[in-house]
């Protein structure tokens, strides 16, 4: 019985959280010869201030990136 556990971002909708998991139990029915019924999935969200990449939140480098980019576009 797999048990597949994803770690992302919140921001999601419902729609692609669903879509995400019909599509990872459908991985591992054609990876693993799985049973769709015997194929378990948990998302865990966690926000931006608690999740960071080389010791900067998030929510950081997204509000960063966001300015970047428009003032990138303000140039054009």
């Amino acid at each position: 019985m797999p048990f597949i556990q994803v770690t992302m971002i919140e921001g999601r909708t419902t729609e692609q959280k669903h879509a995400l998991m019909a599509a990872l139990t459908q991985a591992a029915v054609d990876s693993l010869g799985s049973k769709p019924e015997s194929v378990r999935v948990a998302l865990y969200e966690v926000s931006g201030d608690d999740w960071s990449t080389a010791g900067v939140p998030m929510s950081v480098s997204r509000a960063a990136h966001a300015a970047a980019q428009a003032s990138a576009k303000d140039e054009s």
